[in-house]
């Protein structure tokens, strides 16, 4: 299929900045879409202002802003995200704003979201057709995002789900469990860490995760499906700590986060509370097979650990 013109809703958020980042390097005319155009300017200022790359200031929870910006695109991404402990209220709008407008305007749709939907995991690797019994309350409404997307409403539009594990990278910032811990030793701060530290788990490299996105975005056959989009393998909080400190000369106290520091925590910052009841994910975690997309798509980029937190970490020392 011909994608010649992109619109990234979401385009300065965790995957949204790492997506644009990757069209813009194939050479794909892209639209960043966002709602600050302070942030925007900036973004496009750290990509080197390429001339393939364009902005658009809107509303995400307004489907008329969305199809300003995105006339004349072929394929929308998806990324913009909401915070916790505002998902029972507006997860569900956003993603209606988004389909509406790309549903005027027949256009693809590739939704980013992640593994919540699954619940408790009932096999080694997560296959695609993993069954979806989640057992929280954000795993629920991630599934009726799902429900959403894929709804017969919207008979304009081809829509994919990406779902990605926790993630980490340069761009990855607060979004992410690990996003906050990296920002904070890289500073040179006293940091955080979400749940069990001796526990491996699978995390993807975002500029990984933005290659088998675009790859899969590309293809007509991969619309109307879920499709995984795993890390390179698992691994504990106490090695990435260790990487990072390497990496940055670091030598402040990493505190892991139980139910208990969530919870004090929570009283403070109401997103930490909401964490709680994903937990059980750090302590049975959830690995995805990403056995689909090797045999219909091709090889899965898989960058090491060790070089993938290194380089995040002396991205964001860069960047202060």
């Amino acid at each position: 299929m011909n994608m010649n013109r992109v619109i990234v809703v979401g385009a300065t958020g965790g995957t949204g900045a790492v997506i644009t980042a990757e069209l813009v390097k194939r050479g794909i005319s892209t639209i960043a879409f966002g709602r600050s155009r302070q942030k925007l300017e900036q973004f496009a200022a750290q990509l080197g202002n390429p001339s393939n790359l364009s902005l658009a200031v809107g509303d995400a929870f307004r489907s008329d802003d969305i199809a300003a910006a995105a006339e004349g695109t072929d394929v929308l991404f998806h990324c913009a995200n909401v915070p916790y402990n505002e998902m029972a209220s507006k997860l569900i709008p956003l993603g209606e704003a988004v389909m509406e407008a790309a549903n005027r305007l027949s256009l693809k749709v590739v939704a980013v979201d992640g593994i919540y939907p699954y619940g408790r995991r009932q096999m080694d690797k997560v296959t695609e057709e993993h069954p979806k019994q989640p057992h929280t309350k954000k795993g629920k409404i991630r599934l009726a995002f799902e429900q959403m997307i894929f709804s017969s409403r919207w008979n304009n539009v081809q829509a994919m789900i990406v779902r990605l594990p926790d993630y980490y990278g340069p761009t990855a910032n607060q979004a992410s469990y690990l996003g906050g811990t990296l920002e904070a030793i890289a500073a040179g701060k006293m940091a955080f860490f979400i749940g069990n530290m001796h526990v491996p788990r699978e995390y993807v490299y975002l500029p990984d995760a933005a290659i088998m996105i675009a790859e899969l975005a590309s293809r007509d056959h991969a619309y109307g499906q879920n499709w995984n989009i795993p890390g390179p393998g698992s691994i504990s909080g106490r090695e990435i700590v260790r990487i990072a400190r390497q990496a940055s000369g670091a030598t402040k106290p990493v505190i892991p986060l139980g139910k208990m520091g969530l919870s004090l925590l929570g009283m403070f910052v109401p997103v930490m509370k909401e964490i709680v009841e994903m937990l059980y994910l750090t302590e049975e975690p959830l690995t995805l097979s990403g056995e689909k997309y090797e045999r219909q798509i091709g090889k899965i980029p898989a960058t090491k650990f060790a070089d993938g937190i290194t380089a995040t970490i002396r991205a964001l020392q860069n960047r202060n």
